[in-house]
């Protein structure tokens, strides 16, 4: 189904060879993608390269993953979303990372109310895994934190069961992304989000909305205190 690459940056090529496929139909909406082992050996690359075309890919709005469940093609309606949001904080917008903390204190408490009231066991597995990941890479390890940070929001929005809200979320993922990757350099900035990341938990694991709703809006006030505070050094 795919050429073997040959040049370097082996990611991009594997990113623009998924793109055709994509754009030619043979891969659709809902179609899920081989393992990473699996499209490696397609490839003929390591499976470095693969996670991170995927990545690359995730981050354009074309695949999903799920964990346990694997990685799949998006509908990429919300691709177009997700540039404009990324263009119009990155371009003339000296206020975006204001707007972007004020979007999300607006949407993730409700979300967090809503999850505690429909959540099921699968999305609190994900939770708590990603957890564990931030744990095990809070010190020195920002990409991996980030993932899991990510991955710990995104399992409430799956858990609130309104597609329009996980497109939402996701849409902005991006800035997300930038956001958290300057939080993860402010003294105590990983271990104060996880100690609110353990309270949030706790709510949503005894339906508490009320409860999930004030530990979010907590810990995004936290969050907009550490966006504006003093760095670390960078390792």
């Amino acid at each position: 189904m795919y050429k073997v690459i040959q040049a370097s940056r082996l990611y991009e090529q594997i990113v623009q060879q998924i793109e055709a496929s994509i754009l030619k139909g043979v891969l659709k909406p809902g179609d899920q993608l081989p393992a990473e082992r699996d499209l490696a050996q397609q490839f003929g690359v390591s499976r470095t390269a693969v996670r991170e075309a995927v990545k690359a890919l995730r981050e354009k709005g074309l695949l999903e993953a799920h964990h346990g469940r694997g990685t799949f093609i998006k509908d990429g309606t919300s691709k177009a979303v997700r540039q404009s949001l990324d263009l119009m904080i990155k371009i003339g917008q000296p206020d975006g990372s204001t707007h972007l903390a004020e979007v999300r204190e607006i949407l993730e408490p409700e979300i967090a109310g809503l999850a505690a009231t429909r959540i099921e066991e699968q999305h609190l597995a994900m939770m708590r895994e990603a957890i564990a990941v931030m744990d095990n890479s809070l010190k020195d390890d920002p990409e991996a934190f980030i993932e899991g940070d990510l991955d710990f929001h995104l399992a409430l929005a799956e858990a609130a069961a309104n597609p329009l809200i996980l497109s939402l979320l996701d849409s902005i993922v991006g800035l997300l992304r930038e956001q958290r990757l300057k939080t993860f350099y402010v003294d105590g900035g990983p271990e104060r989000g996880q100690h609110h990341h353990r309270r949030i938990l706790d709510a949503v694991e005894h339906h508490d909305a009320e409860r999930a709703r004030s530990a979010m809006r907590t810990h995004l006030q936290q969050v907009r205190q550490d966006s504006s505070g003093r760095s670390k050094s960078a390792k």
